[in-house]
């Protein structure tokens, strides 16, 4: 049981950094495109892939750390539901913003991933 408020607490510390990172990029960029998704979602794929790469060449974490912070703060900071409702909405009105979101969101997030995996298995 305390494993799972650890990522209870972790979830939700991870939530409100993502609609603070989202928020905060949008009024920077502006809402007719939806940035802060995309950089919040590419950022978390990033962090994911680092510990994921930091726990296998130097740092050791335990299976309920590993949970902690990737289900629990990553999994609430990532925003793919968030992605998918953006797109859904850009899709009727502008087609090619939408098809920007997805392709540019998958996109990013698979390099971010990957080269969070690659630095953390140099560290």
């Amino acid at each position: 049981m305390t494993r799972l408020l650890w990522i209870a607490a972790a979830g939700a510390a991870g939530t409100l950094a993502r609609v603070g990172l989202s928020g905060a990029v949008t009024r920077l960029a502006g809402p007719g495109f939806p940035w802060g998704i995309l950089l919040t979602n590419a950022l978390g794929c990033l962090l994911f892939g680092l510990a994921a790469g930091l726990s296998e060449s130097r740092i050791a974490l335990s299976p309920e750390v590993r949970g902690i912070v990737q289900a629990g703060f990553l999994g609430a900071f990532t925003t793919f539901s968030t992605f998918a409702f953006d797109s859904w909405s850009l899709l009727g009105e502008r087609p090619m913003a939408a098809l920007a979101n997805v392709v540019g969101s998958v996109a990013v997030g698979l390099a971010a991933a990957a080269l969070g995996l690659h630095l953390g298995r140099l560290a």
